[in-house]
C-alpha cells in the first residue's frame, strides 16, 4: 500500500468558520429530502419496476416525507412513465413535492419539463459538476466556462417553468462541491440566485453535494457556513445537503453542516446509494429524536418499513444496521442483560416517563420492537438477570436469585452444545424440564391436612415406580408436614432455604399460584423446583417434590 499516491484533495473555506462548534445539539428538524427512488434505485443491481416504486413511494408518504425525488425522467423510460403515472393519476398529496433531476443540458432540461407538466408541485433539481478534477480532466474547461454552463442552465429552467403547466421550485447543485473551492463553488452559486431571483414567492434550494467524501467532518461543516454566510438572497434561499458516505462518516457530515447553519437533507433510507452510500435518514432522524427533538418523520413501525425496502429494493438491512437492524437493541452478554433488566425494573418502581434504561438508546416500543424478542437475548454468553427477566416478562415467572443463577447455567450448556441462540419459548421448555412440577421419580398421587393446637397432621400418599405409599406427619404447617413426610419416606435429609411464591397472572383461566423451592443436602449443594396450580400449597408442594427429586438425580 503506497501512500505516497495520495493526497488532501478538498478545499477548506478561507477564514475562519467555526460558529458551529458552539452547538452542542441540532434543535429542529430540517427539510427532509428521500431521494430513495432516484440516487437510491440507480444503484441497485436490479432497479425497481414501476410497481415496486410505487410501492416504495407511498411508503415514504406513510413516514412523513414532504419532498420525494422520483427520478431522472429523461434518462429512464421506466422513470418518466413513473413521474407520469403519479402526475395523471392524482397520486401526488397537496403537501408534498416531487423533485426530479436534470443535468444542465438544454435537451435533458427540456424532457424534464415535458414530464413534469401538470405536476402540482415539482422541485426541478439541476447541476452541474464544478470540481477541480471534473473541470481540468473529465470536462477541460476554465471556470468562466464551467460557471456559463450553470448560468445558461439556470435561464433554462427559469424560462420553461413561465411556459409549462405546473407549479415549480428550483433547486441548484454544484456537483463535486467537496472538491471544489469554496470562494468558487460560492461565486457559481451566486451567480445562478442572480438569474432565479429567489423571494419571499420564489424560495430557491442551493444544494451542496458531498459527492464523494474528501474530508473529515468539520472541514465540511466549516465549508457549510462559508457559504451560509456568505450567499445571495440568504432570507429566501433553503440550503440543502446531499452527503455520500466514502469515508464512513455521512451522519456525521450531516450533522456538523446543520449546526453550520443548512435547512434541509438529502437522503436515504438505510443509507442505499452509489458506492458507500448516501446518508442514512433513519439513522439522522432517530438520532435527533433520542435527543428529544421531533424528526417530523415516523418510524414508529421499523419492522415494516424494513420489510417493504427489503422486498422493493432486494436490498438487505444489516443486522447491527443504527435503530433498524434486527439486532441493535440485543443484548447477549450477561452484564448488558442484568443492566438492562435492571433498568426496566427501576423505571417501573419509579414510574417514570423518561427513558434512563442503561444501553439503549431508545426505547424499542417506540419503534415496535419487543423486550423478549429484541433485546433479552439468551445464547452462551447470557447471564442469570437477562434470562431471568425475559422468563418474568414473557411468562410471568420471577424466580429467587439462585434459581435464576442455576437456569442460567442450564440455558447456556444448552446454547453452547447446540451452537444457537435460544428463544424465549426455549427458555420456558427448560425452565419446565429443569424445575416445574416435576414428578419422577417420586410424585404424590394424594395428601390430607387436619389443622391442631400444634400445627397440622399430614397424610401424603406417595408414587413411586407405580407403588404407591402413605406416610403421615406434622409439621409447623402444610408445607413442612409434607417435607417430614417426604424425609420420612425417603431416608434422606435436607434443608429447606428458600421459599417464594407469587400469582401468575394467565390470559384465558385468570391466576395461577407459583412456587420456589431451594433445598440443601447435606454436603451444602442446592437443588431447585418450581410449582404451579391454582392452590398454593399444592404449588408448594409440587416445588418441594420437583426439588428434591432434582436432588435424587444428581
Amino acid at each position: 500500500m503506497d501512500t505516497t499516491k495520495y493526497s488532501i484533495g478538498y478545499y477548506p473555506a478561507p477564514g475562519s468558520h467555526y460558529k458551529w462548534v458552539q452547538k452542542d445539539h441540532i434543535e429542529k428538524a430540517p427539510q427532509w429530502c428521500s431521494v430513495d427512488l432516484r440516487d437510491g434505485n440507480q444503484s441497485l443491481v436490479i432497479p425497481m419496476s414501476l410497481e415496486e416504486k410505487l410501492e416504495f413511494y407511498h411508503m415514504l408518504l406513510r413516514v412523513g416525507f414532504k419532498e420525494i425525488e422520483v427520478g431522472f425522467p429523461a434518462a429512464s423510460e421506466t422513470e418518466y412513465e413513473f413521474l407520469r403515472t403519479l402526475i395523471e393519476h392524482n397520486m401526488i398529496p397537496k403537501d408534498v413535492s416531487v423533485q426530479v433531476l436534470t443535468q444542465c443540458r438544454e435537451h435533458i432540461i427540456r424532457k424534464t419539463f415535458d414530464a413534469c407538466k401538470g405536476a402540482p408541485n415539482a422541485i426541478i433539481h439541476f447541476y452541474n459538476s464544478v470540481s477541480v478534477a471534473q473541470r481540468e480532466q473529465v470536462f477541460r474547461k476554465g471556470k468562466e466556462e464551467i460557471k456559463k454552463i450553470a448560468v445558461e442552465g439556470a435561464k433554462l429552467v427559469k424560462k420553461l417553468a413561465a411556459e409549462y403547466d405546473g407549479n415549480f421550485r428550483f433547486e441548484y447543485s454544484p456537483e463535486s462541491f467537496t472538491g471544489t473551492e469554496p470562494e468558487y463553488a460560492l461565486e457559481v452559486c451566486n451567480a445562478v440566485l442572480d438569474v432565479l431571483e429567489p423571494s419571499e414567492n420564489n424560495n430557491v434550494i442551493i444544494n451542496l453535494p458531498v459527492t464523494v467524501e474528501m474530508s473529515m467532518p468539520h472541514i465540511y461543516a466549516s465549508q457549510v457556513e462559508y457559504m451560509s454566510e456568505n450567499l445571495k438572497y440568504r432570507e429566501h434561499v433553503t440550503l440543502s445537503l446531499h452527503p455520500h458516505n466514502d469515508r464512513g462518516t455521512g451522519v456525521a457530515d450531516t450533522e456538523l453542516a446543520l449546526l453550520a447553519g443548512a435547512d434541509r437533507v438529502e437522503g436515504t433510507l438505510f443509507g442505499n446509494g452509489e458506492r458507500t452510500g448516501n446518508v442514512d435518514i433513519i439513522t439522522l432522524a432517530m438520532n435527533m429524536y433520542s435527543h428529544g427533538v421531533d424528526p417530523e418523520l415516523d418510524f414508529s413501525d421499523m419492522p415494516a418499513i424494513c420489510k417493504t425496502y427489503e422486498e422493493c429494493t432486494r436490498m438487505h438491512v444489516y443486522e447491527r444496521s443504527p435503530y433498524a437492524g434486527a439486532l441493535v437493541f440485543a443484548a447477549f452478554s450477561g452484564s448488558h442483560q442484568d443492566a438492562i433488566a435492571k433498568g426496566m425494573t427501576w423505571r417501573k418502581e419509579k414510574n417514570l416517563h423518561q427513558w434512563t434504561v442503561p444501553y439503549l438508546p431508545v426505547d424499542p416500543h417506540d419503534i415496535n420492537r419487543t423486550y423478549d424478542a429484541d433485546v433479552i437475548r439468551v445464547n452462551s454468553q447470557s447471564g442469570k438477570g437477562g434470562i431471568g427477566y425475559l422468563l418474568e416478562q414473557a411468562y410471568g415467572y420471577i424466580l429467587p436469585p439462585k434459581m435464576r443463577e442455576h437456569l442460567s447455567y442450564q440455558c447456556k450448556s444448552v446454547s453452547d452444545h447446540d451452537h444457537r441462540e435460544l428463544k424465549s419459548e426455549d427458555v420456558l421448555a427448560i425452565f419446565m424440564d429443569c424445575y416445574l412440577n416435576l414428578q419422577h421419580p417420586i410424585g404424590i398421587h394424594r395428601m390430607c391436612f387436619t389443622q391442631t393446637d400444634e400445627g397440622v397432621d399430614a397424610s401424603v400418599t406417595f408414587l413411586r415406580h407405580g407403588r404407591q405409599t402413605t406416610i403421615h406427619a406434622s409439621g409447623n404447617g402444610s408445607l413442612d408436614a409434607v417435607s417430614n413426610a417426604l424425609k420420612q419416606y425417603t431416608g434422606k435429609n435436607y434443608t429447606l432455604t428458600v421459599y417464594t411464591e407469587h400469582s401468575v397472572q394467565e390470559k384465558s383461566s385468570g391466576s395461577t399460584a407459583a412456587a420456589y423451592i431451594g433445598l440443601e443436602d447435606e454436603t451444602g449443594r442446592m437443588f431447585w423446583g418450581a410449582g404451579t396450580d391454582t392452590d398454593i400449597i399444592r404449588a408448594s408442594v409440587h416445588a418441594l417434590i420437583g426439588a428434591f427429586n432434582n436432588m435424587l438425580k444428581s
